[in-house]
Order: C-alpha cells, then structure tokens, then sequence
C-alpha cells in the first residue's frame, strides 16, 4: 500500500504550494497612549495590534522606539542632524532595542538601558536635493542595501531592495488607506495602508516608514 502511494504520489509530482502573501497593515499616525504624535499598527487579516510608538518627537535629538503590541522596545530610530550649513547629507542611525543617548566632548554616545552594548543595525543617509534616501541594513537575517523613495504631493512613499546588477525590487509600499464599502473613499491624512512583501522584515520595515514618515 505504501510503495502504490508512492507511485500514486510520484506520477501526480510534488504537491505545489502556495506562493507566500503579502502582509496588509494599517498605520495609524497617532499614538494610543499619549495625546500627540506616534504610531499605532494593526494586522488587516485579525485586527490585532503588531507595533505602536508612543514617544515620537520631531525636535532636535529626538528618538524613536518601535515597540511591539506589549510595550517591548524592538528598535531605536535617531536622527542625526547636520550641523548648521554643512554640506553633510542627514542620517538616521537605528540600533537593536531600547537605547539611550548622550553627548561627550561633542560626540554621541549610545549605550542600552538594559542589557549588553546597543548593536546598529541600519543607517539611513538622506539624498541631497532629492525625495529620498539611501539604506544600509547591517545586522539583520538579510542584510543589503535598500532605497526609500515617498512624494508629499501624491502622498506615497515606498522601499525598494537594491540588487547587484542594478535592478531595485519593491518590497514594501504605503499609500493613503481607503475605506467605504467599495473601498474608494480616503480615509485622514493620518491613516495609512502598509503592504510588505514576503521575505522582507517588518520592524526594518517600519522603521524605514517611520524615517520617509518624517520628510512627508
């Protein structure tokens, strides 16, 4: 009976699966916790909460951490702002986990409020002159070079994988979030829709959306 299911199953060929998803979320620009600026992400497949920010600052200095639905600090995104007149383009520093700043001697120094030493995991250089930015992703399951590109006027930012030969590949878009029951009505400036590729992490993700968030 087993070597006829064997045949059976040989002469059918391999079972095909099917191809992974996309990951639909819904960002809401607010915080949930705090009256001001912040994020709250929700899964459009259940509803449930996946990542929140409830202290984000746009002032100088000022950092963000992405949180998981429970509160726990994934990743810290830091701007770092160029001084006055300089020709140096701006950077975006994001480290693994909770991570606290100061300055000695005129140099930022970064340390982990709990645990071992603060690991960098991407930086974000913006493009002079231009509505985007280029990304570093060191440290994570698949490290690589990415670009961000968004448009304040049709209100859209995305992020592309850049390949060896060139060809840059789409892995995660936001627009404006469409409600109604056709789906065609626009829903507040502040309510955006996610869709992540498979393969691609969805913190890195979020945090890339949190830096593009900041010049649109």
């Amino acid at each position: 009976m087993v070597m006829a299911e064997s045949e059976e199953t040989t002469r059918k060929g391999p079972s095909s699966q099917p191809p992974p998803a996309c990951r639909r979320l819904t960002v809401w620009c607010k915080s949930l916790v705090f009256r001001g600026d912040g994020y709250a992400v929700f899964d459009d497949a259940d509803g449930r909460m996946v990542f929140r920010v409830d202290n984000y600052g746009v002032g100088q200095g000022s950092d963000m951490a992405l949180m998981d639905h429970a509160g726990r600090v994934l990743l810290t995104v830091r701007r770092r702002h160029r001084k006055i007149l300089s020709l140096m383009p701006e950077t975006w520093e994001v480290y693994n986990g909770d991570v606290e700043g100061k300055v000695i001697d005129g140099n930022s120094v970064y340390h982990k409020a709990v645990g071992s030493e603060p690991r960098l995991v991407m930086r974000a250089t913006k493009d002079l002159c231009s509505s985007s930015c280029t990304v570093s992703v060191l440290a994570v399951d698949k490290p690589g070079l990415y670009h961000l590109s968004w448009s304040r006027r049709d209100e859209w930012s995305r992020i592309y994988r850049c390949g060896s030969t060139g060809h840059n590949t789409l892995v995660a878009e936001v627009r404006r979030k469409l409600g109604g029951p056709e789906k065609t009505t626009l829903l507040g400036k502040d309510v955006l829709s996610l869709v992540v590729q498979p393969g691609m992490d969805h913190a890195i993700t979020m945090a890339m959306l949190m830096i593009s968030n900041s010049y649109r």
